[in-house]
Formats: structure tokens, C-alpha cells, sequence
């Protein structure tokens, strides 16, 4: 998966917040990657080479909290005021979005048990990239049509209210993660 690919497909979900919203992806690569050596830039986070190495990768690929997805999904649904006759397919995109959560934090749980037990080598870390890269996809492929439903059914007001949302939110995405990290040296 390309760089930019790689930007594309988080700041897309970016869109929605799976509850995971952006950082995962950042945070399950510098668990095991320190970052000079990552290519794309990601967000700072601790990585495995700092002096409290475990503490760090704890923190690093802590996944999001159930409760954390549901605020995220309850910020949504006042933001874009939901209305009583759209509330059947907002309810499929908050369960899109459920699934989207559970799916990436097992997979970041799976990510630093592996790391814990036996470090990474570089081809075992793009590979295991790939997978949550993949599931990040997978995510979008199922919530985007759900999402497209509901903002069919939205009233004018309430689309410009998304667009507002979601255009904001990915564009600082895309920002944060363009940004190269300054240089070590």
C-alpha cells in the first residue's frame, strides 16, 4: 500500500470516526517501528525505542474504549441532529461504526500481544501494517454506503452541517499526517 494510499484510505475514515478515528494505524506502527524508520509520516508517538519501552507500546496501541466510540457516535449524532425519521439508518452507521472499533482494537490487541511475546522484524511489521491498513478499508466499504443512505435522507441543512463536519475533520487529518515529522540529528 502506497504512502498515499495509506493517507486516502485514514483520512476517509477519518471521516466517520470509527472510534478509532485516525491514530491507530500511527500508533500500531511505532509500537514496533521506531520512527526514523517508518517512510510515511504518522502521527509522534512513543516508540518501542524509548528508555520505558513496554509502558510505551502499552500506550501507543491502546485501543479506543467502548465508551470512547460511543461518545464519538452520540458528538455525531447532535452534531448532524438526527431527526426521529432518519434514526433507523443513523442507527446502521453507529453499528458500522461499532464494528469498525472492535474490528481495529482486536487487531492492535493482536499486534502488541505479538510484539510483547517476540519483537517484529521489518517484513513481520508491514505485513501486520497491512492487515489493520486492510481492515481500515473494509471498514469504509461498509459504512460508506450506510453513511450515503443517511445523508440521502438528510435535509439540506443537516448535509451542509456534514459537509462542514467531515470536510474539517479529514482536512486536518490529512494535515497532521502530511507533515514530516522534523529530523532527528
Amino acid at each position: 500500500m502506497t504512502a498515499s494510499r495509506t493517507v486516502l484510505t485514514l483520512a476517509a475514515t477519518a471521516l466517520l470516526g470509527t472510534g478509532l478515528a485516525w491514530s491507530p494505524l500511527a500508533r500500531a506502527q511505532s509500537a514496533a517501528t521506531p520512527p526514523s524508520a517508518t517512510s510515511a509520516p504518522m502521527a509522534q508517538t512513543p516508540s518501542a525505542g524509548t528508555s520505558n519501552a513496554p509502558a510505551a507500546r502499552a500506550q501507543a496501541v491502546k485501543p479506543r474504549s467502548d465508551a470512547q466510540v460511543e461518545a464519538r457516535i452520540t458528538q455525531l449524532h447532535k452534531q448532524l441532529k438526527i431527526t426521529q425519521a432518519e434514526e433507523s439508518d443513523w442507527n446502521n452507521v453507529a453499528q458500522d461504526m461499532r464494528d469498525n472499533a472492535h474490528d481495529m482494537s482486536t487487531l492492535i490487541q493482536d499486534r502488541d500481544n505479538t510484539a510483547s511475546s517476540k519483537p517484529m522484524n521489518a517484513v513481520d511489521n508491514l505485513k501486520n501494517y497491512e492487515k489493520i491498513a486492510d481492515a481500515h478499508a473494509d471498514g469504509l466499504k461498509k459504512i460508506v454506503p450506510d453513511f450515503e443512505t443517511l445523508y440521502n435522507a438528510m435535509s439540506p441543512a443537516q448535509q451542509k452541517t456534514a459537509d462542514h463536519v467531515f470536510n474539517a475533520r479529514v482536512n486536518q487529518r490529512v494535515r497532521t499526517t502530511a507533515t514530516p515529522s522534523p529530523s532527528k540529528g
